[in-house]
């Protein structure tokens, strides 16, 4: 009844309700993915991210992450995106730590005013690593001979079916750095005077959400709803934002109809990929 007699008062006689979108975004950062395996990036988020920022009368926008890291590169778009749409938008954004915003998950959560996390959150590892199996004396044992040919005599950087060359290590480091002096730039630039004097701050250890504000990664411990009620009153409406349909592991249009090779090569893809994933989590005993 009392929202009836709301509705019956014209509009600008009504007391609205503060409505803050919230928009998840969860899993390993990478590249590509596909209607059985989705994965976290640009491509893949862009609309939902419009569409919160859109919304005119929201003061601001939440973000709710949860992701073990990945890719740089979809990290910093998303974050760039994020803090494009903002300042366009001129809304506030707080972003929320779920179970760990590691690595690629924190350069993300890096695009937030605010950063909130459980007290058992893992946040950080400020790093880069890259990771692979060398199979140098596999063909050997089973009587096969890989024959490679270059134009360019370091073509076959980093080979596993090759001994592992002490040059090719060096110039993977070199890249690994230029890397790293990005991303502790983009933590320092977002985080400031809130970073506390820690030598480890940036060797790519991580920390409960707890030691997180200790350190300056973090603001502040809660969760999503008890954080928007203390700070928009205990009226506000959260209102989460999906994408349409085809994005976020729904149903691709096509992939019924290109016959079983395609299903299968989706799914070889998608187990693939699922163990990339799977290793990312695992290092943070999720």
């Amino acid at each position: 009844m009392k929202d009836f007699l709301k509705n019956l008062l014209p509009k600008r006689f009504r007391k609205d309700n503060t409505i803050i979108p919230v928009v998840r975004l969860s899993g390993a950062i990478m590249a590509g993915g596909n209607a059985l395996r989705p994965a976290l990036n640009l491509a893949g988020v862009a609309t939902v991210l419009d569409k919160a920022f859109s919304m005119k009368k929201a003061p601001a926008v939440a973000i709710l992450i949860n992701s073990p890291g990945g890719s740089p590169v979809q990290a910093r778009q998303i974050y760039t995106r994020i803090r494009q749409l903002a300042a366009e938008k001129h809304k506030k954004v707080f972003v929320f730590v779920e179970d760990v915003a590691a690595s690629g998950g924190y350069m993300i959560a890096l695009a937030g005013d605010e950063i909130i996390a459980d007290p058992t959150s893992i946040v950080g590892s400020i790093g880069v690593i890259s990771g692979g199996f060398g199979f140098p004396e596999l063909l050997k044992k089973i009587g096969v001979e890989r024959r490679v040919y270059t134009s360019g005599e370091n073509k076959s950087v980093l080979d596993p079916f090759q001994p592992e060359k002490a040059s090719d290590v060096e110039h993977l480091k070199a890249l690994q750095a230029e890397v790293h002096g990005v991303f502790i730039d983009m933590v320092k630039s977002r985080r400031g005077s809130r970073l506390v004097d820690n030598p480890d701050l940036f060797s790519g250890l991580f920390w409960t959400g707890a030691k997180g504000v200790e350190l300056g990664l973090v603001d502040g411990l809660g969760d999503l709803s008890t954080t928007l009620k203390e700070r928009y009153g205990k009226d506000v409406k959260l209102l989460p934002v999906f994408a349409g349909r085809g994005l976020f592991g729904r149903r691709q249009p096509g992939i019924a109809t290109h016959g079983a090779e395609r299903i299968a090569a989706a799914a070889a893809t998608g187990l693939a990929q699922a163990a990339e994933e799977r290793a990312l989590w695992a290092r943070f005993g999720l």
